[in-house]
C-alpha cells in the first residue's frame, strides 16, 4: 500500500547529489523538525520530468517557501551522479535537494514502485509529490499512469 497521510516518513539512507559529490542522507534527519516537498520521479532526463515536474518545482520554489515550505527534494531512482548532472542540464541552484534512490529502497518502503522492465527501465518510481511536517506525511498526490495533475507543483502549492 502506498504511504498515507498521517504516516511517517520511512527512515532509508539516500544519496544526495553536491557539488562536493554524493552524500549520505538518512531520510528521518531529512525530513526531521521542517516543512518538507518531496516529489518523485521515473527518472532524471526522462520527457516529463525533464520538460515540466522538475521545471515546475523550480519556477514554483520561491512561492513554496513562501507558503511555510523549509525544503524542496526531488527523488529518482538514479544513481548521484545522474542526479547532479540532471540538476546541471537543468540550471538548478540550491533550490531543490537532489536525492539519489539508487536500489529504489526508500521507492520501496514509501510503496510508490512500479516495475519498468518491459520498458527496459526495471523498477522505478511512481510520479508522486508528497508534504511533510516533522517526518509525517500531511499530504501525497500519486499520479495514475499517463498523468501529470496531482505531483505538480502548482498543485502542491494550492494544497499548502
Amino acid at each position: 500500500m502506498p504511504i498515507q497521510p498521517g504516516d511517517t516518513i520511512p527512515s532509508v539512507k539516500l544519496m544526495r547529489a553536491t557539488p562536493d559529490g554524493p552524500q549520505e542522507q538518512d531520510t528521518a534527519d531529512f525530513f526531521a523538525g521542517r516543512t518538507v516537498v518531496l516529489f518523485g520521479v521515473p527518472g532524471a532526463f526522462t520527457p516529463t520530468c525533464s520538460a515540466r515536474h522538475l521545471p515546475g518545482f523550480k519556477e514554483q520554489a520561491e512561492a513554496l517557501r513562501a507558503k511555510g515550505v523549509d525544503a524542496i527534494a526531488c527523488m529518482a531512482v538514479n544513481d548521484a551522479f545522474v542526479m547532479a548532472a540532471w540538476a546541471r542540464d537543468q540550471g538548478l541552484g540550491e533550490e531543490i535537494t537532489m536525492l539519489a534512490d539508487g536500489s529504489a529502497a526508500f521507492t520501496r518502503a514509501l510503496g510508490l514502485e512500479m516495475d519498468l522492465g518491459a520498458r527496459g527501465m526495471g523498477v522505478r518510481c511512481q510520479r508522486f509529490a508528497l508534504i511533510a511536517r516533522d517526518g509525517k506525511v500531511a499530504h501525497v498526490g500519486i499520479e495514475a499512469p499517463g498523468a501529470f495533475e496531482a505531483s505538480k507543483a502548482e498543485t502542491i502549492l494550492a494544497v499548502l
